[in-house]
C-alpha cells in the first residue's frame, strides 16, 4: 500500500512539473492534476492540501537534485573562473528541464513563507558554493559578489524562459562573460 501511495505521489509530482512547464503556475491545478494522473480530485487532495504544498514538494525533490548537477559541474572545473563559468552555464542550461520550471515556479505568489524560506535556504546554499571561487579571484566581498553574480543568472534564466531575440546559448556566453569580466565585458 506504502509503495502505491509512493507511485501516486511520484505521478502527482511529474504531472506537476509538466503542468508547470507548459503553463506555469496558473497551469498548476487540482483538476488539472487529477486528469493527468487519473485520480479522483479527493484524492489529489489527500496527497496536497494546496498547490503551494505541490510547489513546495516538488522544490524539495528537485531543487538539491538540480543544485547537485551544478555542483559536479563546478568540480569537474579546475580553475576558479571555470567553477564561475560553470556555476552559470550548469544553471542556465536546466532552464528546459522541467524540474528547473518547477523550481522557478516558487516565485508564485501563494506560496506561504515557511515555504519560501526553505526555498531560500536551498537558493542560498547554492550562492555558497561560488563564494569561495570568488574569493579565489580576489574579490573582497565575495558574499555580495556571489548575490550579484546570481542575479545576473536570474536576469539570464528568465531572458531565456521568455524566448527571447538571441539564442540561449548566446545569452548564456554574455552571462558568463558578465561574470567573469563585469560590465568591462
Amino acid at each position: 500500500m506504502a509503495e502505491h501511495r509512493t507511485m501516486q505521489r511520484d505521478a502527482l509530482l511529474d504531472a506537476a512539473r509538466t503542468l508547470l512547464s507548459e503553463g506555469g503556475t496558473d497551469a498548476l491545478t487540482f483538476p488539472a492534476l487529477a486528469e493527468r494522473t487519473g485520480l479522483a480530485r479527493s484524492s489529489v487532495y489527500e496527497y496536497f492540501r494546496s498547490r503551494a504544498a505541490v510547489v513546495e514538494e516538488l522544490c524539495a525533490v528537485d531543487f538539491p537534485v538540480w543544485a547537485a548537477e551544478v555542483e559536479a559541474a563546478m568540480d569537474r572545473a579546475d580553475t576558479a573562473e571555470g567553477k564561475v563559468e560553470s556555476y552559470v552555464r550548469g544553471q542556465l542550461a536546466l532552464v528546459g528541464d522541467r524540474r528547473h520550471r518547477a523550481v522557478v515556479a516558487i516565485s508564485a505568489s501563494e506560496l506561504d513563507d515557511g515555504a519560501r524560506e526553505k526555498i531560500r535556504a536551498a537558493h542560498g546554499g547554492l550562492v555558497a558554493m561560488i563564494v569561495e571561487a570568488l574569493g579565489e579571484l580576489g574579490h573582497e566581498q565575495p558574499r555580495l559578489a556571489a548575490m550579484l553574480l546570481q542575479g545576473v543568472v536570474d536576469a539570464a534564466v528568465r531572458r531565456i524562459e521568455l524566448g527571447a531575440a538571441e539564442e540561449p546559448r548566446v545569452i548564456a556566453d554574455a552571462a558568463v562573460s558578465m561574470a567573469l569580466r563585469g560590465v568591462r565585458g
